[in-house]
């Protein structure tokens, strides 16, 4: 398989999980999201734009 064959099945797979009606993602997926959150409130970290980090990367920095 090539890689986009491979990126291909696991979106298929993602979108069928999601449209199951006894999918739920799993706790340490809240758990994350709510340290994120956290360190943004706090001034901790913040967050980039898309635009930003896709140019970022085409320049070859992080």
């Amino acid at each position: 398989m090539t890689t986009a064959q491979k990126l291909d099945a696991m979106e298929q797979l993602w979108a069928s999980l999601r449209s199951s009606a006894d999918y739920s993602p799993p706790d340490w997926h809240g758990e994350i999201l709510a340290e994120r959150k956290r360190r943004v409130e706090n001034g901790e970290t913040t967050f980039s734009s898309l635009d930003d980090v896709v140019s970022r990367i085409k320049q070859g920095r992080k």
